[in-house]
């Protein structure tokens, strides 16, 4: 009770907000953190309803009311690359939508113990838990170094780790691609592969080599890239000199560009003389020449069952929690007719 007698009021939430503006929680929670897009119309009901209950989101109050930080530290490797990107983007905008701040530290080198120092400054922040972007093998080992005091969730990371991992299956994405390959008729389907430190790669790399061998075809030695478009570049202008195979998977669609290149500077066609198919689907895919087939990875689903999971943690979930998000394969005329 106040002081002067007058029962307390208790401060209204999203759920109500949400009733009176006859929309969703998550929508409410849009407007209110200005994380999305939502309609003129159900924008000005919603603030209209927030005016009238008086609403205002405390993250303070929450954290009083929880016992736990509603800051969430996110480890990510220093990186343009637009996977590990999308991925710290899509953990982002999850944990936004839910009214979660968000502290980043960096990797600029990916060894273990930047790793480990990283996770080290979060817990000095005293942030309610971490997550730790993993794609990188010295993330996976650093992950099996740090000890259990605070909520932990890896994305990547490989099977070993001891926290749980949410992870796009990489694998089967690059499985699905081989097989599209091989069911256009080739005998077999060489491989640009990415970096041998990088657990994306060595996934994308065991699928395509079972399907492979699954159908009975031969393995051709892969070539290694850097994930640059330059290093696909090289790698095109090796298989040219080597006799321009007719079916190429890339690791990833900024070297399947480089790719590309040199196979224009080549005089092949693409796909007239040789099928070319990446993975990623970055925003540019659709648009180089000729568009290209690509596994797509859904980050905005990454990061809505990163944030779920790390949420479940910090309530002592299950730590031994594995999760995989199927790809999409995206079929277009890199791979087409001839």
């Amino acid at each position: 009770m106040p002081a002067d007698g007058s029962s307390a009021k208790r401060q209204p939430g999203l759920a109500e907000v949400a009733a009176m503006a006859g929309v969703s929680h998550m929508t409410v929670s849009r407007v209110v953190n200005d994380t999305g897009p939502v309609r003129a119309e159900t924008r000005a009901r919603v603030l209209a309803a927030v005016e009238e209950l008086g609403y205002r989101p405390n993250s303070a109050a929450r954290t009083l009311a929880t016992g736990r930080s509603s800051v969430l530290g996110v480890v990510a490797l220093e990186s343009n690359l637009y996977g590990p990107a999308s991925t710290l983007y899509g953990i982002e905008h999850a944990a936004r939508e839910e009214g979660y701040g968000v502290t980043i530290s960096s990797v600029s080198r990916p060894r273990r113990s930047t790793f480990a120092e990283a996770v080290d400054n979060l817990r000095r922040q005293a942030v309610g838990g971490i997550v730790v972007i993993a794609p990188h093998v010295a993330a996976g080992e650093a992950l099996r170094q740090v000890t259990g005091d605070i909520p932990m969730v890896a994305v990547g990371g490989g099977e070993s780790v001891p926290v749980p991992v949410i992870s796009v299956d990489q694998y089967d994405g690059a499985r699905r691609v081989t097989e599209h390959l091989l069911s256009l008729g080739h005998e077999t389907v060489w491989h640009v592969a990415g970096p041998e430190d990088w657990l994306e790669s060595l996934e994308r790399e065991r699928g395509w080599r079972e399907a492979l061998e699954r159908r009975g075809a031969r393995v051709p030695p892969p070539l290694r890239g850097d994930w640059s478009p330059r290093s696909g570049y090289d790698a095109g202008r090796r298989l040219v000199a080597e006799g321009s195979p007719d079916a190429v998977f890339v690791a990833n669609d900024q070297m399947a560009l480089g790719v590309l290149r040199a196979f224009a500077e080549a005089g092949l066609s693409v796909p007239g003389q040789v099928r070319v198919a990446g993975f990623d689907d970055v925003p540019e895919a659709a648009y180089f020449s000729p568009p290209l087939t690509t596994v797509r990875q859904d980050f905005i689903e990454v990061g809505r069952r990163t944030f779920k999971l790390l949420v479940e943690r910090m309530d002592g979930g299950d730590p031994g929690v594995r999760h995989l998000v199927a790809p999409d394969l995206i079929v277009r005329d890199s791979t087409g007719p001839r």
